[in-house]
């Protein structure tokens, strides 16, 4: 990966081996494994089963979960916060697990409508919760920073499952409870 970024730096018309650049290719590359650490992660790790028995089923609320991750268009970061709201069904997953999931996700090359029903199926399907609701706000740089250029734009996307979907009530109240209007 050093090489290709040694030859991206030469591409652009910089000189690699000046003394600012001179590694830059080895903290690209550190960087760029960190920023996609979730294609080596597995979700059951990730959970490291984390469930425990629950004894009535109301909401379950955690929101503005940061989240950074790559859109896979431009390979240019996006950045917002994610909301998640589940109904539980006899048990719940640790609080800071779906921080987790949400970061191996993100972790990722993405689009925001991809990782936003990626983080909802696994908590249908590996908590079994009887709804689940999930919203995310991001900014895209490469709408902010290149192309149309529109620094005040914000991308908001929803994955509503289960009961989230089929009982109204229940994401009005996740929507009012996260302070999202629409």
């Amino acid at each position: 990966m050093q090489k290709l970024f040694y030859n991206l730096l030469k591409e652009i018309g910089e000189d690699p081996d000046r003394e600012g650049l001179k590694d830059t290719p080895k903290r690209v590359e550190e960087s760029y494994k960190f920023l996609t650490k979730g294609y080596r992660q597995n979700i059951d790790e990730v959970l490291n089963d984390a469930f425990f028995t629950a004894e009535d089923n109301h909401m379950i609320i955690v929101k503005d979960i940061e989240l950074y991750s790559l859109c896979e268009h431009h390979m240019l970061p996006f950045i917002g916060k994610c909301h998640i709201g589940y109904i539980p069904n006899k048990k719940v997953i640790g609080v800071s697990k779906l921080a987790r999931v949400v970061d191996m996700y993100a972790r990722r090359l993405q689009i925001q409508e991809r990782l936003t029903n990626q983080i909802a199926h696994v908590l249908m399907d590996k908590v079994g919760a009887q709804g689940v609701g999930v919203v995310i706000e991001a900014q895209h740089l490469c709408m902010m920073m290149r192309g149309v250029e529109k620094q005040n734009s914000k991308m908001i996307t929803s994955a509503m499952h289960g009961s989230f979907r089929s009982q109204m009530a229940t994401p009005t109240e996740f929507l009012q409870l996260i302070g999202t209007t629409s």
